[in-house]
């Protein structure tokens, strides 16, 4: 099998350890344990269980404890709904390589992670790409996509919440596409990575598995739950689909760490606390960008509607990857350049980290740009 080169992968393995301030993060500010446990509140409870866990292999596909925790983020779901899975990255991978064929046809929305159209094609799949337009606030045009589906069309896939812009579809639009999808029997595949962190209004948009039959959701601990290090993702769908992943997940997964599995279950049992911790550092960065765009002129951004992460279009004629090295070369600020997530003439900012580090990084952005116009 030959798959083209991760793009937004290959760039921070490259420069994230070769700054002095990295802001590409699209994570929200990671939880260190000590303080996971204060949120939650059993300091002994949790140390005493990990302290008798038996280090063998856990529940194949997530305990019942850590299922319990994932169902309540849908409406009605069963148990058999749901299978465990190193972080969305995973859950999306196996999701492709479960159901894609070669010469099925694959609708994909972009920008957003690559794997949702690299992987297919990798399979033999033929890719439609959707492009989002800026002036429709990064939301798709569903007349397009009734035009792209035909029989041959196997899935839809896109990420709800947006990485990277924030955009957000919400329960109408979904329905809509949903209708299109039905209408050639398509499955619905929604990363919903940053599903939970709308900045206004309820918090968790609409799920696609509650919405649609054929509906997949994938998901993890990483960007809401600010515990990207449990590399505890999920897959939630039909029993059919699931049996189908699970076949898939026996040639790479086994099992998920007992320990992460545990953790990740605690987490979700006080998500509230978590989602509050995670919008707060959010809705202050957001005011920071919103100040510093005032005063810096030759940027300007789509304001988010969620997720921790933002794209700054620039008014340079240079390319965003040359824009970005100069930039961590200069001013040794690690951005995205938005040529790694098919939105060329921006950069991805993440919103979700520590507050002094963005507002650095920022004056150094605004310093570089100033010389570069000079």
């Amino acid at each position: 099998m030959k798959i083209k080169d991760f793009k937004v992968e290959r760039w921070m393995d490259a420069y994230e350890t070769k700054c002095e301030i990295n802001v590409g993060e699209s994570c929200v500010d990671s939880l260190r344990l000590d303080e996971l446990l204060e949120i939650c509140g059993h300091r002994n409870e949790f140390i005493t269980h990990l302290m008798a866990m038996k280090l063998t292999y856990g529940a194949i596909e997530g305990s019942d404890y850590l299922k319990k925790g994932i169902l309540r983020l849908y409406k009605d779901v069963s148990p058999s709904q749901i299978t465990v899975t190193h972080g969305t990255i995973g859950a999306n991978y196996l999701v492709l390589m479960s159901l894609i064929e070669p010469e099925d046809e694959v609708i994909t929305i972009l920008p957003t992670y690559q794997q949702h159209y690299s992987v297919p094609e990798s399979i033999g799949a033929k890719v439609h790409k959707l492009y989002l337009d800026p002036q429709n606030g990064f939301l798709p045009d569903l007349k397009a996509l009734r035009h792209l589906v035909n029989d041959k069309t196997k899935l839809i896939s896109f990420a709800n919440p947006n990485n990277p812009t924030g955009a957000s579809m919400d329960e109408a639009m979904l329905k809509e596409i949903v209708e299109i999808a039905s209408s050639v029997d398509a499955y619905v595949l929604s990363d919903e990575a940053y599903r939970g962190m709308n900045h206004e209004g309820e918090r968790f948009t609409a799920s696609i598995v509650d919405l649609y039959e054929k509906g997949i959701s994938t998901s993890s601990m990483s960007k809401t739950f600010a515990l990207a290090g449990l590399r505890t993702g999920w897959v939630c769908s039909t029993k059919q689909v699931i049996e189908a992943v699970n076949k898939m997940r026996d040639y790479n997964h086994i099992s998920c760490p007992m320990i992460d599995d545990y953790i990740a279950a605690l987490a979700l049992e006080n998500k509230d606390k978590i989602i509050d911790r995670s919008l707060d550092i959010i809705r202050t960065n957001l005011e920071v960008i919103e100040t510093w765009l005032k005063e810096n002129s030759g940027f300007s951004y789509f304001k988010p509607k969620s997720g921790p992460v933002i794209v700054l279009k620039y008014d340079l004629e240079m390319d965003s990857k040359t824009f970005c090295k100069k930039l961590l070369d200069e001013e040794q600020v690690l951005v995205v350049p938005g040529e790694t997530l098919d939105i060329e003439g921006h950069f991805r900012v993440g919103i979700g980290n520590n507050t002094d580090n963005l507002k650095e990084a920022l004056k150094r952005i605004g310093r570089f740009y100033r010389k570069l116009c000079s």
